[in-house]
């Protein structure tokens, strides 16, 4: 029998699916489908999530939404920023047509899963990652896993935890939230809940007995009883997977966070963590990433987190998408993405020397916002 190829343009980047459930109304399954990309999101899938997802909310017989992503390594590793890249280079100064889009696309579908009054699971299993932890802290009901490592590492490509991080990092124990935007750190399973960032913690091994569970229950026509019998469906599933929680990072070194995060100014700040010699090696890894990565990035993480501080949720949004818009028509980000993922060499050429010789005026204009008329105005 001859072997067919699928090409590119076959291959679905994100399937939908909808489960008919006891009650007879449904449950709808998104999987993001990109398994050699980590399940990267790409334009062309945030914008067929948008019309789903509004299609989803707005049908009554829609009880439920389940995410995941394809294969065992990963939800999402984050947005397709080599597409990003290109995008950049291409049209230097902006503006980006192609990035923007994204941007602007992405935090939208961040958003409405937000504000999804219907239940939201998303399935947090492996690689959680920048746009992909956006997915994932919008859930309901954020599943975390044995394998789960969530992490916010723009730091490294010259941008910033964007996709909510500047109101979800906002929220997290005392200053680990800045320390993990500035840091990239990744965290695992135990960290999430501590942080407020999961509802629970179940075994992988149960993904399929989970969405079986799903699709037998007999969902309520109430938005808000699904919401409640949701929370009681998934606690034998958390009771089951108790013993192989394993241990967290963030909450044995909030002492030592909170210590480096009480300097007089910003750049005290940054010089500290990146220079901190720990005996815990999470710690001295997370201040090394933030010694290699991007000088006016941390400056604008710490200026971007203390903005967005206290702002609503549909406010963050514009402000990132004012922020994201002005680095990826600079040159920050694209010498980032090349040193690491394009050329590889692992030498990029930043801006900026140190965070002391970001300049206010180099912050000021970043915050500058770049069209007349915010786009998420109507969001």
């Amino acid at each position: 029998m001859e072997k067919r190829l699928m090409t590119a343009e076959q291959i679905e980047e994100v399937l939908f699916e909808e489960r008919e459930t006891a009650s007879g109304l449904h449950l709808g399954v998104i999987t993001l489908h990109v398994e050699k990309t980590l399940n990267s999101l790409t334009l062309n899938m945030v914008e067929r999530m948008l019309a789903t997802l509004r299609d989803w909310r707005d049908r009554s017989d829609i009880a439920c939404v389940f995410i995941r992503g394809a294969g065992e390594k990963a939800l999402c590793a984050g947005g397709d920023v080599q597409a990003l890249y290109r995008s950049s280079i291409e049209q230097p100064g902006g503006p980006c047509e192609y990035a923007e889009t994204f941007f602007e696309t992405e935090y939208r579908v961040d958003y409405l899963l937000q504000q999804f009054a219907k239940p939201v699971v998303v399935w947090g299993h492996g690689i959680v990652m920048g746009g992909g932890l956006g997915v994932f802290a919008a859930g309901s009901y954020r599943v975390v896993t044995e394998k789960s490592r969530l992490a916010m590492p723009e730091i490294t490509i010259g941008l910033y935890p964007d996709v909510g991080g500047s109101y979800f990092l906002n929220r997290t124990p005392g200053n680990s939230g800045l320390f993990l935007a500035l840091t990239g750190a990744s965290f695992n399973a135990s960290d999430a809940l501590y942080l407020g960032m999961a509802e629970g913690f179940i075994e992988h091994q149960y993904l399929e007995e989970v969405l079986d569970a799903l699709t037998r229950h007999a969902w309520s026509s109430s938005v808000g009883d699904n919401q409640e019998r949701l929370f009681d469906l998934m606690r034998g599933f958390v009771e089951k997977s108790a013993g192989a929680r394993p241990e967290g990072n963030v909450e044995p070194a909030a002492a030592e966070i909170e210590a480096l995060c009480q300097q007089d100014d910003d750049v005290a700040i940054i010089e500290a963590i990146s220079t901190l010699q720990s005996d815990n090696p999470w710690l001295q890894k997370a201040g090394a990433s933030l010694a290699a990565g991007s000088p006016l990035s941390a400056r604008l993480i710490i200026e971007q987190l203390r903005r967005c501080k206290g702002l609503s949720l549909h406010e963050v949004f514009k402000a990132e998408l004012v922020l994201s818009t002005n680095i990826v028509r600079g040159r920050e980000f694209a010498e980032g993405v090349r040193a690491l993922l394009i050329d590889k060499d692992r030498n990029p050429q930043w801006s900026h020397d140190s965070a002391a010789a970001v300049s206010d005026a180099d912050i000021a204009a970043h915050f500058a916002a770049p069209w007349a008329e915010n786009p998420l105005n109507t969001i």
